[in-house]
Order: structure tokens, then C-alpha cells, then sequence
């Protein structure tokens, strides 16, 4: 007989603090003497009602395989060893008096003697269950398994307790499972396993913190046909993103070889998003996709220690592909969706599931082989909002323009160049003279930021706005004052000012549920670039996305420069070897593009449907589109990038023409393709009517055509020719959106990112609050919608409260200041 290993092995998760409430069980204990058919049940004889007789997991895969097979869904037959079997066989061996004496006063802080106590009571129900009754019944269902599968079927084995795959204790990784498990014996020696498995460490642990009676649990097994997906893939199908708790994806994750190793999270698996509504409406596309490493693939094979599986690293070429075609990511939506409908009817509300899927290498089709509802996302509260406040006082270090409203502390790193990025470590706070697109991965990490230079809308301040990571921009002396070492506290709560503390300074975090807040007549809309922030930011009280610009899908997630792209022939060796290697697997080096574009525009509208999403064209500056791959090919030097060869004027030129054509081919597979029909398309710095003509006829001619499909074409009026023009640059486009800093800029001539004259940059001049009183004016005299894009309503409520007297019809602010324009907004339309 083979000596088993679990393929899961834990250690027991010990509490944070002393358990001191022990556990006392009366004498009756919970079974009766079962009749012998109610020992195994097939997985056509079992659903939900019979969780008591089979566990959770095991009522899981009969309700399926009773019901969902039917709809096309593919589910492995097996059958079930029942808790009456454990129930009885504990009885029959007198084992009960002996497991109290062994756990009901159990310490279970003390490791050693948890260990100890725990080995015993699995060793009691390996013993107990030993019996050749129950051996002749696993022999009889394996015979009838081997008639339908072949002599020698390989199975898996699977533990399933009655208190498990609960909505507030699931359970996972608690009993063992075995798999590659063939002949009677080793078929029944796994069973036993299972069974003594009820007392792993882990699982007596996780039972007294989650205050489980551990005699009012009981386990059966499950033995099911195994799918061998050791020659393919297998993974996990969520009905909800994890990580925001948003229902309307669906997420599957997926790696090579057995599932393991994606459970356990030792390798990093594809990711595949597939928006729900749209998929619903016929749009059969996928929404996302991140390409993990996949570092190992777990195969079967018999082992000198006994263990049935091992893994082996991941050939690299196949780590460069998806382990899944879109179409089979696809059907496993379908059957996702077909799942979550059955789970949430049988409950009687939504019930977002967990489901385990893998791809038999043999016969290419793609199985479902669990699914339990969703136990940890779905039950995040949605729509919660944070303030936070320092609570202390501390010497300032440093001080400048404050980006976000949050606080956050750390060690200081000091980064001079690029070279020393590699340095940076998590958590650290990152301090620097300025930042570029070649620092956002560091971005990321850092738990704030601080650079000398730049203003409110420098790559500092926009990354960090999208991160969600405070920062102070512009203190000039940043990187002399600080040092690297320091221990800080950076604070962004006290308005326009940022401050650098010295030391831990304690603060406190308010979080606020948004359906108690204020409801306002103006639309407030939020402005977002980030597609990993789209799910939790669209959980937030808005009205849509008022500004999504897409430079930084571009620098993030694409990294080349657009006409490199589309002609990569002109490019240098170098540049052209690099983007071939990045391009690897797409059909051509445009159809990245276009694909990564689509995916992360989609995924914002996505996050927002059917709310409007206002996607803006491109508006990197020269000095920006260079730093790209490829870049310095095409891009001219040019001494002022702020109003040289941006916007409107590169898009019907022959230097951006062919650019301009991938960004249009991505927008129109997100609206089109993907039934995101709520993206609106935005043109930005357009300098002149006839321009705006050029530009629209561009569009159409690359497949965006104003009107059709819905489509809605805006301007955004940051020129004040915009302004002085207005009637007729309305008669050209279907809304008006005022980009505040742009306007304020051109308005004043100042240059908002000049350490010198940045101070005579306010949008509260008068000069600039007549600029938006003609803008909204012109626009609604035209019968257009129009809406400001821009911090000023957040930054000054005299500014909201303008606005709203004007009549504007939406305010679109970043996240992080939604909740201070909100209160600004509701107090100025009460007083209107």
C-alpha cells in the first residue's frame, strides 16, 4: 500500500491572543445509528439539502452534477462516503470518550502540545475507520466508477465537513485531498486519511477561533473521477473581482499542471476579466487580461515519499502564452454565470461563487470540479469612503503642494537618478527631484511621496492621485532636508498644504458610508486613469467617470510609442528588437496596441456601466510621447512641449495619422466589440474650429463616427479661443468639458509648473471665473452638455458654489476629494 501525503499540508494558525474559552460537549453526541444505504450516496443522488449527510463541498458537486449537467456544464461522476460513515465508525470503535479527553481542554497556543494532541485523535479516526465493511464499499463504488471511466481511473479524493463553505467560515485548505489516487487500497487508505484529516492542526485551530464545536462537525469523502489536468491547465472562477468585492466581472485565474499550486498562491496565475452585463446583452469578449509568470506546473506522478504530484518549472515559452484561448476563458463565464444563477435562485438573494475548473489534457474539455459561494469579497460593504486626521504633533521637516487627502509614514529612501530605483523597498517613502514614467513601478510601492519640484498636475501628483498614495509635490528642498533613513509622517489631510513630520505621528482613519451621504442635483463624476483602480473607485457615489485619460494605459501597460508601432520599419535595431520581444504572441505589433488600449479603457467604462465614461484622446506632450519606446524616432525636440505639437493637432497629421488610427481602432473594439456604448470619446487642446473638423472627420474615417451606435463626441475647453468661440466649436461636438488648469493657465500666462511663478496660478481670479461663466453660458445656449473636468471645485468651495449658480451640469473631481465636493456642492445648491 502507498503511504499518502496530503497535497496540502499546513501549520496550525495560531490566534493573535490567549483562547481562553474552552469548548464543552454533552454526552449526546450527534448521529444515530445510520442504515447502511445512507453510508454512500452517487453524486446523481445528493444537492444542497444533503450538506449534513455529505458536506459542504460534496452537496456542492451533486447539486451541480444533478442539475447544471444538464445546461451543458461538465462535472466528473464519483460518489460519497457519508458523515455517517465517520459518525458510526467512532461509535463502533469507542473512540468518542477519548477525542474529548484529548482536545476538549486543549490549549491550543501551546504548538507543542496541539501538535502532540493532534496527531493522536487523527490517529484515533485512521484506526476507527480501518474496517473491512466500509473497505468492500469503496471497492464496490470503484468498480462501477472503472466501468464508466476504464479499468484504472485515476480519482481524487476529496475531504468535505459539514461546517465548511459557509458564508462566514469557509474552511478552505483545512482537510486533506489527494489526487492520482488508483486501486482499491490506495483508494481506501486515502479515505481514512480524509477522514483523520478532521483533526489537522490548522482544523482544530480554525474551529475554536471560529467557535465550531469540533464534535458537532462532521466529514465525509468524496472520491471523483480526476480530470487530468496535469497535461493542461486548471484554476479558479470568481463571479466577483476579490479584490473590491465589484459583482459585475467575472475573474478567472488560471496556471498550468494541477490546481494546487494557484490555491496555495506559489505561482502567479493568468487573470482573465469578462464584463457581466455586456457578456449577458451577446457581447462575447474578454474584457482583461494579465499574463502571470507561471512559474511551476504541478504534475502526477508516484514519489519515494509517497506523495502523487510534484512540480516542475514551467518551460518559459509557455509561460509567455495564456494558459486559456479567449474562447475557453469564455465558456468558463458562461458556466460561471449559469452557476451563480442557480446558487442565488436556490437562496433567494445574489450569491457570488468560488468555483474550481480544470482542462483535461486528454480529451481538451473543460470541467468544473467545485464550486462554494464566495465567502470573503462579498461581504466587503461597497460604496465606503475614508477621512483622515492626525492625531499628534511633530517638528516639520518639509512642506509643499498636498496631492490627496491621505496620511501614511515610513522609512525615507532618497532617489537621485533612475539607476538607483533598484534600491527602493516596499514601503518605503519615496523622495525624489521629480518623477518620469520610468518610476511608476516604484510608484507603487512607496507608501508616500515627496519630490522637489512640480505642481498639481506633474507625474507625481497625477500617479499619486491614482495610486491613492499621498504625496507632497514641490517642496524645492525635499531631497536636501531628508534624508535617507528618516522615520516621517506625511500628511496631505489639512487641505492645500503637505506636510513632511518627523517621526510616527498617530492618525486616525474615518470611513463613511456613502449611502448616508447628502444626495446633490449636480452630477459629481470622478477623474481616473488607473484601470486596477476602476472596480473600487466605481463603487464610490458618482455619476461616471467625468475624465479618463488614457496616457497612462499607455505608459503603464503599453510602454511604446504609438507610430512606433504602426511602423516599426523605421525604427532603430535596438528599439525594434525590444518591441518585438514585448510584442511576442499578438498577431502584429498594432494589434497590441490596440488590444491593451481597448482592455484598459474597457475596464474603466466597464467599472462604471452604464454610467458615462468620458475617455480623453491622448494629450502626452512631445517631451512625454520621447520618452516612450521608440519615441525620439518620431518626436520633435521642442523648447515649450505645453503648447507645441499636443492634442487636436496631432491627430490628422502625417506625423501622428497612422497613431492617431490605433487609438481610434481601440476605442471602437471597446464600444463596439465589448458593448461598452457608455465611453465618450473626448478631443483635448483643439486650438481652432477648423482643426475640430479635421479631427471628427479623422475619427470617422477610423471608425468612430459621431452619431453612430450612440456615439458622443466632446471637446474640452481649456484654450480660451474654446471660450470666445464657442458657438462655434458647439456646433461641431455633442458636450463641453472645461479642463480648469489648462483654462487657467493660458487664461493668466502662467506656466502652473514653474517653481517661480506658480503662485499667480488660481482658478478664483476673476478673469478665470468669467472664462467659466462664458463656457457654461455658450454651451447651454447651444444646447450642449457641459461639465468641468479639474481640482478647483475640490480645492475651493467659493469655486463649487460658482459653478452650481451657473447651472453647470457636472463636476467631475479625483476620488480622493469626492466627499469634500460633495458636502461643497450640497451646502451651495441649498443655498440656491
Amino acid at each position: 500500500m502507498t503511504t499518502l501525503n496530503p497535497t496540502n499540508v499546513h501549520r496550525a494558525l495560531l490566534p493573535s491572543r490567549q483562547i481562553s474559552k474552552q469548548f464543552t460537549v454533552s454526552a449526546q453526541y450527534p448521529f444515530t445509528m445510520a442504515a447502511s444505504s445512507d453510508f454512500l450516496r452517487w453524486f446523481k443522488d445528493i444537492g444542497l439539502e444533503d450538506l449534513p449527510l455529505v458536506g459542504g463541498k460534496n452537496a456542492s458537486l451533486g447539486e451541480m452534477y444533478r442539475t447544471l449537467t444538464t445546461q451543458g456544464i461538465l462535472v466528473p461522476n464519483g460518489f460519497v462516503l457519508t458523515t455517517n460513515v465517520y459518525y458510526d465508525a467512532l461509535q463502533d470503535a469507542c473512540a468518542w470518550p477519548e477525542l474529548h479527553e484529548l482536545l476538549d481542554r486543549l490549549d491550543v497556543t501551546d504548538v507543542t502540545l496541539l501538535e502532540k494532541q493532534a496527531a493522536k485523535a487523527r490517529k484515533l479516526v485512521y484506526a476507527s475507520t480501518g474496517t473491512e465493511k466500509l473497505r468492500s464499499l469503496v471497492a464496490d463504488a470503484y468498480l462501477s466508477l472503472e466501468a464508466q471511466y476504464g479499468r484504472g481511473v485515476a480519482v481524487a479524493v476529496r475531504s468535505s465537513a459539514t461546517a465548511e463553505d459557509l458564508p462566514g467560515a469557509s474552511f478552505a485548505g483545512q482537510h486533506e485531498s489527494y489526487l492520482n489516487i488508483t486501486g482499491i487500497d490506495n483508494i481506501f487508505d486515502a479515505c481514512r486519511h480524509c477522514f483523520a484529516s478532521l483533526f489537522t492542526d490548522r482544523a482544530i485551530v480554525y474551529r475554536i477561533n471560529n467557535r465550531f464545536d469540533h464534535f458537532k462537525v462532521g466529514l465525509s469523502v468524496g472520491v471523483m473521477k480526476l480530470v487530468r489536468s496535469d497535461r493542461a491547465a486548471s484554476g479558479v472562477t470568481f463571479t466577483l473581482d476579490t479584490e473590491s468585492g465589484f459583482r459585475d466581472v467575472v475573474l478567472t485565474t488560471g496556471a498550468y499542471g494541477l490546481g494546487e499550486n494557484i490555491v496555495q498562491g506559489i505561482v502567479d496565475p493568468d487573470e482573465f476579466y469578462v464584463h457581466k452585463p455586456t457578456f449577458r446583452q451577446g457581447y462575447r469578449t474578454v474584457l482583461r487580461r494579465v499574463l502571470g509568470k507561471k512559474q511551476l506546473t504541478m504534475a502526477l506522478g508516484n514519489n519515494k515519499d509517497g506523495s502523487t504530484t510534484q512540480n516542475e518549472p514551467t518551460p518559459e515559452d509557455q509561460q509567455m502564452r495564456f494558459c486559456l484561448s479567449d474562447e475557453e476563458v469564455l465558456l468558463l463565464t458562461d458556466h460561471a454565470l449559469l452557476t451563480e444563477d442557480h446558487y442565488s435562485q436556490l437562496a433567494g438573494h445574489h450569491m457570488p461563487m468560488d468555483i474550481e475548473w480544470a482542462k483535461d489534457g486528454d480529451d481538451g474539455r473543460l470541467y468544473i470540479v467545485q464550486a462554494r459561494p464566495e465567502t470573503v469579497a462579498s461581504r466587503k460593504k461597497s460604496a465606503m469612503l475614508e477621512t483622515y486626521s492626525l492625531h499628534g504633533k511633530g517638528t516639520v521637516l518639509t512642506h509643499g503642494r498636498a496631492v490627496g487627502e491621505k496620511i501614511s509614514g515610513g522609512i525615507t529612501h532618497v532617489i537621485l537618478s533612475h539607476d538607483e530605483l533598484a534600491l527602493f523597498q516596499p514601503g518605503e517613502v519615496l523622495v525624489a527631484p521629480s518623477t518620469n514614467p520610468d518610476w511608476e513601478a516604484v510608484m507603487k510601492m512607496a507608501a508616500a511621496i515627496v519630490t522637489d519640484h512640480g505642481g498639481r498636475t506633474c507625474h507625481a501628483a497625477i500617479i499619486a492621485r491614482e495610486l491613492g498614495v499621498p504625496a507632497v509635490i514641490g517642496t524645492e528642498t525635499g531631497t536636501q532636508t531628508l534624508k535617507s533613513g528618516q522615520c516621517v509622517t506625511v500628511s496631505c489631510a489639512a487641505g492645500e498644504i503637505g506636510t513632511v513630520y518627523e517621526g510616527d505621528i498617530p492618525f486616525e482613519v474615518t470611513t463613511i458610508d456613502a449611502d448616508r451621504l447628502p444626495h446633490t442635483r449636480t452630477p459629481l463624476m470622478v477623474n481616473l486613469g488607473n484601470p486596477d483602480l476602476a472596480f473600487h473607485t466605481a463603487m464610490m457615489p458618482s455619476a461616471g467617470v467625468g475624465l479618463a485619460r488614457i496616457e497612462f494605459i499607455i505608459s503603464e501597460y503599453i510602454g511604446i510609442h504609438p507610430m512606433a508601432l504602426a511602423h516599426p520599419e523605421r525604427l532603430a535595431l535596438a528599439d525594434r528588437q525590444r518591441i518585438a520581444e514585448i510584442t511576442a504572441g499578438n498577431p502584429s505589433p498594432s494589434d497590441y496596441f490596440v488590444r491593451n488600449l481597448s482592455e484598459g479603457i474597457g475596464t474603466i467604462a466597464a467599472a462604471f456601466y452604464p454610467k458615462p465614461v468620458i475617455v480623453r484622446l491622448s494629450d502626452f506632450k512631445t517631451n512625454e510621447y520621447a520618452a516612450l519606446i521608440g519615441g525620439t524616432t518620431f518626436e520633435p525636440q521642442e523648447a515649450n512641449p505645453m503648447i507645441g505639437f499636443r492634442g487636436a493637432s496631432r491627430y490628422a497629421h502625417p506625423a501622428y495619422a497612422d497613431g492617431f488610427a490605433l487609438e481610434c481602432a481601440a476605442l471602437a473594439r471597446a464600444r463596439d466589440a465589448m458593448g461598452l456604448t457608455n465611453i465618450i470619446v473626448m478631443i483635448p487642446f483643439c486650438r481652432r474650429v477648423e482643426e475640430a473638423e479635421r479631427v471628427v472627420a479623422a475619427m470617422g474615417k477610423n471608425g468612430l463616427v459621431r452619431g453612430k451606435n450612440g456615439l458622443e463626441i466632446y471637446m474640452m475647453c481649456e484654450i480660451p479661443n474654446n471660450v470666445i468661440q464657442i458657438d462655434a466649436f458647439a456646433a461641431k461636438f455633442d458636450g463641453i468639458s472645461i479642463g480648469s488648469n489648462d483654462l487657467t493657465q493660458l487664461t493668466l500666462g502662467v506656466d502652473r509648473d514653474s517653481d517661480i511663478v506658480s503662485f499667480d496660478f488660481d482658478e478664483r481670479d476673476k478673469g478665470m471665473l468669467e472664462m467659466l461663466r462664458l463656457a457654461v453660458a455658450g454651451a447651454k445656449r447651444n444646447g450642449r452638455k457641459v461639465g468641468i473636468c479639474g481640482e478647483a471645485p475640490a480645492n475651493y468651495p467659493d469655486i463649487a458654489r460658482y459653478l452650481v449658480k451657473l447651472g453647470i451640469d457636472s463636476i467631475s473631481v479625483n476620488p480622493s476629494s469626492l466627499l469634500r465636493t460633495m458636502g461643497a456642492v450640497h451646502e451651495a445648491e441649498g443655498s440656491h
